[in-house]
């Protein structure tokens, strides 16, 4: 993909779809305002039932799903845009309520600390599923199955969503992986199912059609990676085990972009690396400029700017104020705080 600009629109669950899965209208308007982004990655969405860890999460798994993607992906592609879907199996961060009764899947029968947001108030994350062995080739199946659905429903791409916590990074994590068998012990093999994953999907619909997000270091969710020399044996093995198919891009969240191991990763995929500096600050256009500049990234993943400026790739361009996020409303299930903030009036 030849980018407009090197701004790109961050994966944000914003928990809009409809109880099925299905992308809604305000869906559809909320991505087509933003198609001016030079590409804009899409919601978590759930290539599985059984992956599904948000209330009003959207899917990739039903004839309907597709059409309703669909959708989306016309409207953002009559505005010029660029959209990827961005493939999310929530392994254990999930619940029995949200998920329709099935028990979350996950390297090892390890709950996670804290509460759901289930339809029916918060609970306790569950105990999930140890997967087998002889289950994974199942679970690959699922993403590729989500990815051609992906590219059915019209998107240029799609990203594995190996960070934050969720089913692909907590293979990654001796903390929340502590299988004895081929998937657990060994960097090398904690790294094997996201690598098998990764491959999979590439080979079905194309390497240059498939991205993946990493976030080591980013400890969130139970998922620790606090010994450094680990962390990065495990994320030389995943990159190393990938970048020969000349995928379309790696994605990284860390705080620290210029961090040696972060640029090491960079340097050994040898493609379009995007940035994202994580959650901890709010990217600004400086430094969004400084990434780039600096020659940190090829491009930056902006989050909350985003949000609350469908048209931010005018305002910075151009140096404009910055609407104010409606924090209250990121995850209500309305236009408010979604489709309703105000863009710039075009020139005369």
């Amino acid at each position: 993909m030849e980018l407009p600009n090197r701004l790109v629109m961050a994966p944000m669950s914003r928990v809009r779809a409809d109880r099925t899965g299905v992308p809604t209208d305000i869906m559809v308007e909320h991505y087509r305002q933003r198609a001016s982004l030079g590409l804009i990655i899409s919601d978590g969405i759930y290539p599985s039932f059984t992956g599904q860890g948000n209330a009003l999460m959207p899917g990739l798994v039903t004839e309907e799903h597709v059409a309703g993607w669909k959708r989306v992906t016309d409207a953002v592609h009559e505005a010029g845009g660029r959209i990827v879907a961005q493939l999310m199996h929530s392994g254990r961060v999930a619940h029995e309520n949200i998920n329709g009764g099935r028990q979350p899947q996950a390297p090892s029968a390890i709950a996670v600390e804290g509460m759901a947001h289930t339809y029916d108030g918060k609970q306790p994350f569950p105990v999930p599923h140890a997967l087998t062995e002889a289950e994974l080739p199942g679970v690959v199946q699922d993403f590729v199955s989500a990815a051609r659905n992906a590219m059915k429903a019209g998107f240029d791409g799609v990203e594995l969503h190996g960070a934050n916590g969720y089913l692909l990074q907590e293979f990654l994590s001796p903390v929340s992986n502590t299988r004895t068998d081929n998937y657990g012990g060994s960097p090398e093999n904690r790294a094997r199912m996201v690598i098998e994953t990764f491959r999979a999907v590439a080979e079905a619909v194309g390497a240059e059609h498939t991205g993946i997000r990493i976030s080591p270091e980013h400890n969130i969710q139970g998922v620790l990676e606090t010994d450094r020399a680990d962390v990065t044996a495990t994320y030389t093995a995943l990159v190393d085990g990938i970048a020969d198919l000349k995928p379309a891009y790696l994605s990284i969240l860390h705080a620290d972009p210029a961090d040696e191991m972060v640029q090491d990763l960079r340097h050994r995929f040898g493609g379009p690396v995007l940035m994202n500096t994580g959650f901890g600050t709010v990217t600004s256009r400086e430094d969004a400029i400084m990434l780039l500049e600096e020659d940190l990234a090829d491009a930056v993943v902006v989050g909350r700017p985003v949000i609350a400026n469908p048209d931010l790739a005018r305002r910075w361009q151009e140096d404009h104020p910055l609407n104010e996020i409606d924090q209250a409303n990121v995850y209500t299930d309305g236009a408010a705080g979604y489709t309703d903030y105000p863009v710039l009036e075009p020139v005369s």
